[in-house]
Formats: structure tokens, sequence, C-alpha cells
């Protein structure tokens, strides 16, 4: 599972792994990262952690984080919806966007 984890994160700029999709969150927090990502117009990968138990633990040891959704930028952890929030609010995550050549 680790490896799957490090392959997904390695292969996509922006990773997040959520409760659903991004077309249709399962959850308000999955919800409100998604939107985020969304309205700062980059590509990213939703991975549905609700399709298999393994993943959903195996995300939540793999970053020593307890909840979902969790954010991947460039193989760099974010965090999660509340940090994710509090940085585009600030510009923060614009920035790091940016720094990173993503926008």
């Amino acid at each position: 599972m680790r490896e799957k984890i490090e392959d997904l994160i390695k292969n996509n700029d922006i990773c997040l792994f959520m409760k659903g999709t991004p077309d249709s969150p399962q959850c308000g927090f999955s919800m409100a990262v998604s939107n985020i990502l969304k309205h700062v117009n980059v590509k990213f990968k939703g991975i549905n952690v609700l399709e298999d138990e393994n993943l959903r633990q195996g995300i939540k040891d793999f970053s020593d984080w307890p909840t979902i959704p969790q954010l991947y930028i460039k193989g760099e952890f974010i965090g999660g919806c509340d940090i994710v929030k509090e940085m585009f609010e600030k510009g923060e995550l614009q920035n790091l966007l940016k720094k990173k050549e993503i926008l």
C-alpha cells in the first residue's frame, strides 16, 4: 500500500486524498478542499479513499495525519481542510503553487 501511495503522489503534481471524488465529494471537508483547488484553477488528482479501506488507513499511516482529506503538492504534504482553507485565505496556497511552477 505504501508503494501505491508513493506512486500516486509522485505521478501527480497535485494529489488530494479525499472522501468521494472531485465531482461528487462525500464529505464537507473534502468538498471544501476540492472547491478551493477548482477555484485556483489547477488540475489535481482526486483519490477516493472510500473505495479502499486499506488506502484510507494507509494514507493516514503514510502521512502520520489522522484525518481525510489530505493534500499533496509536488510530493509535499500540505495538510487537511483547515490548513488548506487558511493557506488559501492568506494567499499562501496560491504562492506555493506559483513557487512550485503549477500556477
